[in-house]
């Protein structure tokens, strides 16, 4: 019996991994790629089969996917990508160029110009939309994708709206008052005055089921967000009407075409990637293993690690 509780103890230990190096970001070194004159940052360590990390926001840095699969590095070369206008590369010249397609161009000269052949792809929330852009556009180059908290379509992305706007009218009306003031003096989601007001909304229990959860951050300094990425992407009235290069992507009717295996998790409680939607999934890519994780919202690895890293390590074929 001992001996059983051992190795019990010894595989709850290697599925936490992943979260138990706290210098995790101090193994990492910066390296910038040129994409179309544009210095890129790219952060990659480890060998064997590549994983490309695809952060969220859109307007994310690299760094939560790093603090949270970085010792992947372990078992697979992880790669983790600043795109154009996040963390420390370049700030793109005309808005215009945060798209989503854009995002995939950088991807795939990432992937060039480290001589790599096929690539995991591994996407949270936004970065799920980077992940499923790149699948579609380049198949042949994907060995593997993971979409955690992901989204499938403009549709989708405009139910995370409506749901965090009920949200906010309902938990916090006095603020939703302002909201709705601004809204109808006319002002959107973009205009500096709306979105501070909009952005006082606590968001924590949209995005987490146990709201004590953190997740790691680097100490050195770094641009973790940016709101130029976040409108380009998703259009300048984001929180309430998606447009940008956001409002025509649709993948469902491309997801049954992609035959390389696929893992989709998703939170009951999220609500971004809102459950309704998420288990549509199942119809439209009916091969993929679909996990729902019930008590997580939309950061599963950070809520239920344990079953998280279990799933995501027999995934990628950890320990075989």
């Amino acid at each position: 019996m001992k001996y059983l509780i051992s190795l019990s103890m010894l595989f709850f230990s290697f599925c936490l991994n992943a979260q138990t190096e706290e210098d995790i970001f101090s193994k990492f070194t910066p390296t910038f790629i040129q994409v179309d004159g544009y210095k890129i940052n790219v952060e990659t360590l480890g060998t064997g089969d590549p994983l490309f990390f695809f952060a969220g926001g859109p307007g994310n840095s690299h760094d939560y996917m790093q603090g949270a699969f970085g010792q992947y590095y372990k078992t697979h070369q992880v790669v983790f990508i600043d795109m154009l206008g996040r963390g420390i590369s370049d700030d793109a010249k005309h808005v215009e160029e945060y798209s989503i397609a854009n995002d995939v161009h950088i991807a795939e000269q990432v992937r060039i110009a480290l001589g790599l052949d096929k690539i995991g792809v591994i996407g949270h929330s936004y970065g799920t939309v980077v992940a499923q852009a790149y699948a579609v556009k380049y198949p042949q180059q994907v060995s593997k994708m993971v979409l955690i908290a992901g989204f499938h379509s403009g549709e989708m992305w405009q139910a995370n709206c409506d749901s965090y706007n009920h949200y906010t009218q309902t938990h916090f009306p006095e603020t939703w008052a302002k909201v709705d003031s601004l809204r109808n003096l006319g002002y959107v989601s973009s205009d500096p005055i709306f979105s501070k007001v909009y952005g006082s909304v606590p968001t924590k229990y949209i995005y987490y089921h146990d709201t004590k959860i953190k997740g790691k951050r680097p100490k050195t300094k770094y641009r973790n967000w940016n709101n130029d990425v976040y409108y380009g992407i998703i259009g300048r009235d984001a929180d309430f009407f998606v447009s940008g290069s956001m409002m025509d992507t649709d993948f469902r009717k491309d997801l049954k075409k992609l035959n390389f295996p696929t893992l989709i998790t998703a939170g009951r409680y999220d609500g971004v990637s809102t459950p309704q939607y998420n288990v549509q999934y199942k119809t439209y890519m009916p091969s993929a293993k679909f996990v729902m994780f019930e008590q997580s919202a939309h950061n599963p690895y950070l809520e239920e690690p344990a079953k998280f890293y279990k799933l995501l390590d027999a995934f990628l074929g950890v320990g075989e």
